[in-house]
């Protein structure tokens, strides 16, 4: 064997090394490498990666969702090396999986740095939901939010900021937070917020949750109570009719307790109040027009403007006295006429009336229907003390029981009258203020009373009919209705203990009238005065019986004696013609 030269042995060295530096740059099969593309066939890309040989790269992997290629000649991109050579000298090379080892190693930096990534939430799995940070990731369900999340769903297609929890490459193992950066964040922010945060202080917060009481806004960090009398300076039925979540909303602070970390909110205090001019805007008598916004049993309020309300009482929105719902008469969102009856401004209170807006049926009832004049209508009521007539629609009046008859004596108005029956009547008074009308049905007729003295005068002899009888004496219908009562006294001649020993009801018998009180309505009847008449008349009729007898036996011995003395005075006459 020929021993080499020195230049022979020297120049063998340098070979080597540059062998070793070659083969030390030589890509491994794993690496990333930067290289630039060569061509653009209908199958592949080939990429000049400064290896011996190009690289080739499934063309499918550039391409977009249209199908077109997005890369073109010259330009330079990320593969991953393969190390595979083909038959016609290429090596296989990798851009997608480039593109995942960039991820991977991005994702493990902010794993290391405790940085959040970016992602979006592909959807739900088993006990959370599946996020996608470059590659598929699991969010718990318990780190969806700061509080439990109960319905997974809504977040599904949101974009966020994930914190990395566990990482396992080998694995492609990744689970994220995103409670962790929302509370990093949270911190953050509450250390500026209460920096600011003070009574009177306007902010801009975000509405979080809405409740039936008001609803939470989010100032910062730190959440804060908006009541629901604090959102409007006029009425609410529920929060949600000003605000929904998601809301960016301007509050003041009213009221900050730093040691429990409690905040209320207002946001009808950064507006004027309207109350403040009500009085001014809206003296007593003035006519306006307003939304019915609710209904009660009691009444109706209505917003005459924006945060100010006014109540309808049931009693000022019909003339009549008859007891209506109000529902019956106004709905939730009827716009109506109203007039204002009175304003309390310290209450913060406004009495308005409806049936002040039209013609007042009191006052043209005196004109239709005129005291004197004669009614007409329908019983709608039976009460103890009378009963209510319909005069017009909507009015009604009283006939008091004791103008019911001028006679009879009713004990409750069903004895004569039912409901439902058409009943006539006079008009005995009008009282528009009170809103009564008085009616009478016996006045349609003149009062019998009234000719009792005529059809009988002290000392007329009656025959009646008793129709009671009491301790104190008995009571003698004379005619319908009118009774004379027989005093205890005036029952006999002889004592008397009990009238019932002597008469009972129904008993006909005669008697004298002694006494009489038309105003009063009293007719004083005697029996006792009956039989002392009685007894006079006899007398009486004796008397003239032997006046009459005693006058006749004067006449008839004067008319003997008459008599006598003319066949005396012939007697003479004729002895003295014989002596002649």
């Amino acid at each position: 064997m020929e021993k080499a030269l020195p230049e022979q042995m020297s120049g063998g060295e340098n070979d080597f090394e540059s062998l070793m530096e070659e083969s030390l740059k030589a890509p491994r099969p794993g690496d990333v490498l930067v290289g630039r593309v060569l061509l653009i066939t209908r199958d592949s890309v080939i990429i000049d990666i400064n290896y011996k040989c190009e690289g080739q790269v499934p063309l499918p992997e550039f391409l977009d969702h249209e199908g077109h290629p997005t890369v073109k000649e010259g330009d330079e991109v990320d593969v991953y090396f393969e190390g595979t050579e083909t038959d016609n000298g290429t090596v296989m090379l990798s851009h997608a999986k480039a593109e995942k080892f960039k991820v991977w190693r991005e994702l493990d930096k902010a794993f290391q740095a405790e940085t959040p990534v970016e992602g979006v939430v592909l959807g739900k799995v088993k006990g959370g939901l599946k996020v996608d940070i470059g590659v598929p990731a699991f969010l718990p369900g318990s780190h969806v939010d700061i509080r439990p999340a109960r319905n997974l769903d809504r977040y599904v297609g949101q974009r966020g900021r994930f914190q990395i929890l566990k990482f396992n490459r080998a694995r492609g193992n990744v689970v994220v937070s995103r409670r962790s950066v929302l509370e990093r964040e949270r911190s953050s922010l509450k250390e500026q917020t209460l920096k600011v945060l003070e009574e009177g202080v306007i902010l801009e917060g975000t509405v979080k949750n809405i409740t039936d009481y008001g609803a939470f806004i989010d100032l910062g960090g730190i959440d804060g109570l908006l009541h629901i009398t604090d959102m409007a300076w006029g009425r609410l039925q529920h929060p949600s009719e000003v605000l929904k979540v998601g809301d960016k909303v301007k509050v003041v602070v009213l009221k900050y307790d730093a040691e429990r970390e409690r905040v209320s909110l207002g946001m009808k205090q950064i507006m004027p109040d309207p109350w403040t001019k009500v009085a001014e805007g809206y003296p007593p008598g003035t006519r306006i027009k307003g939304k019915v916004v609710s209904v009660t049993d009691y009444g109706a309020f209505v917003e005459i403007e924006k945060g100010v309300e006014g109540l309808i009482h049931v009693s000022e929105m019909s003339w009549s006295k008859r007891a209506v719902h109000p529902s019956k008469v106004v709905n939730p969102g009827d716009m109506v006429e109203v007039q204002v009856l009175g304003v309390d401004e310290a209450n913060r209170r406004i009495s308005l009336g409806l049936k002040q807006t039209e013609a007042n049926p009191w006052e043209e009832l005196g004109l239709k229907h005129p005291i004197g004049s004669q009614v007409k209508g329908k019983v709608k009521s039976i009460t103890d003390f009378g009963v209510f007539v319909e005069i017009e629609p909507g009015i009604d009046g009283l006939v008091h029981i004791s103008d019911l008859s001028w006679t009879k004596k009713i004990r409750h108005p069903s004895e004569v009258v039912k409901k439902g029956d058409e009943l006539e009547a006079t008009v005995l008074g009008i009282d528009v203020e009170n809103e009564r009308v008085s009616l009478g049905v016996k006045q349609l007729t003149a009062d019998p009373w009234n000719t009792v003295a005529e059809r009988y005068p002290l000392n007329t002899r009656i025959h009646g009919k008793v129709s009671s009888v009491a301790d104190f004496g008995v009571f003698v219908e004379i005619e319908e209705g009118i009774e004379g009562l027989i005093h205890i006294s005036q029952l006999s001649n002889e004592r008397v203990d009990k009238p019932s020993s002597l008469y009972k009801v129904d008993d006909e018998l005669d008697a004298l009238v002694v006494q009489l009180d038309p105003k009063e309505r009293r007719i004083g009847l005697s029996i006792k005065a009956v039989k002392q008449h009685e007894e006079r008349e006899e007398m009486q009729a004796y008397l003239k019986r032997e006046h009459e007898a005693a006058r006749f036996s004067m006449e008839d011995i004067l008319k003997e004696e008459l008599k006598l003395d003319r066949d005396d005075g012939e007697r003479r006459a004729a002895r003295g013609g014989k002596t002649s």
